[in-house]
């Protein structure tokens, strides 16, 4: 490599953590993209990165500082698109994986977007109602010289929801000058929401899930589930899945986990959750260890929480016939080969949870015309979308025989690159 060709620190695989993990994957489809391969850098260098500093005024007085994020992945396709997160781990590592993610699922769904994420290292829980808003909203102006309804359109994540999305409308609205209801998707229906946005996301999963499942000769009436994650997309799709006949034998999340033989009343434990705020305490046939989730007799594994989550440590225990990654990542390099070996099917990330970016496409197409859909034409287009996308990324892994994530990577960055190739170079 010629010395004016300098490595970035976030191209160097010994810096590991999520970005790494997707620097992986690109390596591994790269064999597939033809002469397209000669712009696959493109995808290994986010187009831009933003590093903020938040300062707040506490409730007490004092001022407290936090780091803030938005990368700009890739923008080839059109304006950048992925939410914004509020967790106490978040990492520049984690949020440049993220933004990559979401240029790949946009692409793999074939919806005009690019791929951005966001994200402010906090624990939100520490924060009253008031610091929260003051935090969104520095944050936004802070952010807002690189969003915009045809720029970069931020959504909900972990942490967040449609009153911090409001909050960040409002805020980019008053700094333009004029109500802007685009800039954001997974807003309140009040300010220009979509219906059907908040369980997209967990529908898309139950979608694919059961496509995977036709594929897989598997019914669904009777198949055993597994969720990790009981938030909006877990709790969405462990509650679609019991409604079409099947049983929901485990849940996990960040507090304990419940399971029960001849499935779990999923009506009773959502509202537990929404009660108690975790699994915690919900009258369940027995309580699991952490370790003892993932060696559950089940068909179908929902994966649903955060990050690199299954593991060269417990991939081996895995009894599913099925993963579908309802999180970002929640699957290493490692364990996914070993998963393979084993032939499991796992629908990856990049369409499993793509239904909540599809709908955000809705929204955001919605604002721009101010007519609405309805929740069923909202739910029948997300439907046929996921089912051609899963479809055609099938037809793509059988073509190549190589796994389903591979496959949803080769189609997902042919469009990309053939998009980067076809626009040139500017200047």
């Amino acid at each position: 490599m010629s010395s004016n060709h300098v490595i970035p620190s976030y191209l160097d695989h010994s810096h590991l953590g999520p970005w790494g993990v997707y620097l992986e994957q690109i390596d591994r489809v790269t064999p597939y993209l033809g002469h397209l391969s000669r712009w696959v850098e493109t995808l290994k260098r986010p187009k831009r990165i933003l590093i903020v500093d938040v300062p707040i005024e506490r409730d007490d007085g004092t001022v407290a500082h936090f780091e803030g994020y938005r990368v700009q992945h890739n923008l080839s396709r059109g304006p950048g698109k992925g939410g914004v997160r509020f967790h106490q781990d978040v990492t520049l590592s984690e949020v440049m994986a993220l933004s990559a993610w979401m240029t790949v699922k946009n692409a793999a769904v074939n919806v005009p977007y690019g791929g951005a994420k966001g994200g402010i290292r906090v624990d939100p829980k520490t924060l009253s109602k008031g610091e929260l808003q003051r935090m969104t909203r520095r944050y936004t102006s802070e952010i807002g010289i690189i969003i915009g309804p045809n720029k970069d359109i931020p959504a909900p994540d972990v942490n967040t929801n449609e009153q911090t999305m409001a909050w960040m409308m409002d805020t980019y609205s008053m700094n333009v000058g004029g109500t802007a209801t685009g800039v954001v998707t997974g807003k309140p229906i009040s300010l220009g929401g979509s219906l059907g946005r908040r369980e997209a996301t967990g529908r898309g999963v139950y979608v694919v899930g059961c496509e995977a499942a036709i594929k897989r000769g598997m019914e669904i009436k009777g198949s055993r589930i597994a969720v990790q994650g009981f938030g909006n997309v877990g709790g969405t799709a462990a509650r679609l899945f019991a409604e079409a006949g099947a049983k929901v034998v485990a849940v996990q999340d960040h507090v304990a986990t419940v399971y029960s033989e001849g499935g779990l009343d999923v009506p009773a434990l959502l509202a537990h959750v929404e009660a108690n705020g975790s699994v915690a305490g919900f009258a369940a046939e027995a309580v699991l260890t952490s370790e003892q989730f993932w060696g559950v007799n089940c068909d179908i594994l929902i994966p649903a929480a955060l990050e690199q989550q299954i593991n060269a440590g417990n991939a081996h225990r895995i009894r599913a016939k099925i993963i579908l990654e309802g999180a970002n990542g929640p699957t290493t390099p490692e364990a996914d080969d070993i998963l393979h070996d084993k032939g499991v099917l796992i629908v990856p990330d990049v369409i499993a949870n793509a239904g909540g970016v599809t709908v955000s496409y809705f929204e955001w197409v919605q604002d721009f015309s101010s007519f609405f859909w309805s929740e069923d034409e909202i739910n029948q287009r997300l439907t046929r979308i996921m089912r051609e996308a899963f479809n055609s990324i099938w037809h793509v892994a059988e073509e190549h025989k190589t796994s389903f994530r591979t496959a949803a990577f080769i189609v997902a960055c042919t469009r990309v690159l053939q998009a980067r190739e076809v626009r040139g170079l500017y200047p």
